[in-house]
C-alpha cells in the first residue's frame, strides 16, 4: 500500500481458528494524501493508532470467544480499529457489526475478511465526537461508507477511555446504539478516566459490574493489567 508500510501476524485465540491480520508495521506510519483523516479530526500522531494490534483488543477478542453464540442477538462493536474482536466473533457464527471513525478501517477489515476467507461483515461509521448522535450526522462519511445507526443488544469496545470526556460524548453514543436492555463491554487497562465513564454510565441508568483481567507474561504474550467493566440496564 503507498504511504505506509504492513505487517502480516498469525494471532491465536482459544475457542476460534488462527487468524491472520494485516497491520500497519509500527506507530510511525502515516498517510492521509487527500486529508480524509484531518477532515475527521484524526491527527497525525492518532492516525496510526487504528492500524495495530493492542493487548486489551486481544483481551476482548478472547473473552467474545468464551460467550456463547445466541440467536437474534446484535453485537456492536465500537471504536473497532482492526477489529479483532468483531473478526472472532464473526468467524464463530455470530451477527456482529464493526465500526470507528477512521477512513481507512473499513478496507482494512475487508482485507482481513480476505486473508481468513470469511464473508463479508457488515462495517459502519461510528464517531462519538459528533455533536449529537442521535441526530443526523453533520459531516459526510468517508468514500460513501454508511453511518451507524441501528441499535444492538450487546456493545463492545477496547481501550477506549484514553482521554477525558467531560461532555460524556461516549457515554450518549453507546446510549443511543443500545438496546432498552442491552449489555456493553468495555475493557480497560487501568485507565484514569474509568471512573468518570462509570459515573457517565450510571446517569443513563446501567449498572458496573467489574472483572480483573491481570494475566502474567507466557511465551506469546506480555503480562497485562486491566479490567472487563460490564454495564447493563434494567429494562422499563
Amino acid at each position: 500500500m503507498p504511504g505506509y508500510q504492513l505487517k502480516h501476524e498469525r494471532i491465536s485465540i482459544a475457542g476460534v481458528d488462527d487468524l491472520c491480520i494485516r497491520s500497519l508495521l509500527d506507530r510511525q506510519q502515516f498517510a492521509d494524501p487527500r486529508g480524509d483523516a484531518q477532515a475527521l479530526g484524526i491527527s497525525s500522531a492518532a492516525w496510526p493508532l487504528f492500524g495495530l494490534l493492542w493487548p486489551s483488543g486481544r483481551q476482548l477478542a478472547m473473552r467474545l470467544a468464551l460467550r456463547p453464540v445466541a440467536a437474534g442477538e446484535r453485537i456492536l462493536e465500537i471504536g473497532c480499529g482492526l477489529a479483532l474482536a468483531s473478526l472472532v466473533g464473526h468467524r464463530r457464527g455470530a451477527d456482529i457489526t464493526a465500526s470507528d471513525c477512521h477512513p481507512l478501517a473499513a478496507a482494512f477489515l475487508e482485507e482481513n475478511l480476505r486473508l481468513n476467507r470469511l464473508p463479508p461483515m457488515p462495517y459502519r461509521h461510528g464517531c462519538w465526537s459528533a455533536d449529537d448522535p442521535q441526530l443526523a450526522p453533520t459531516r459526510a462519511a468517508p468514500d460513501g461508507q454508511q453511518f451507524l445507526a441501528d441499535r444492538y443488544d450487546l456493545v463492545i469496545g477496547s481501550d477506549l477511555l484514553y482521554e477525558r470526556d467531560d461532555g460524556a460524548t461516549m457515554a450518549r453514543f453507546i446510549d443511543a446504539h443500545a438496546q432498552p436492555a442491552a449489555q456493553v463491554w468495555i475493557v480497560d487497562p487501568n485507565r484514569g478516566n474509568r471512573s468518570a465513564f462509570s459515573r457517565q454510565m450510571a446517569a443513563r441508568g446501567y449498572g458496573l459490574r467489574e472483572e480483573r483481567l491481570d494475566q502474567p507474561a507466557d511465551a506469546r504474550n506480555p503480562a497485562y493489567r486491566g479490567r472487563l467493566l460490564v454495564y447493563r440496564r434494567a429494562p422499563p
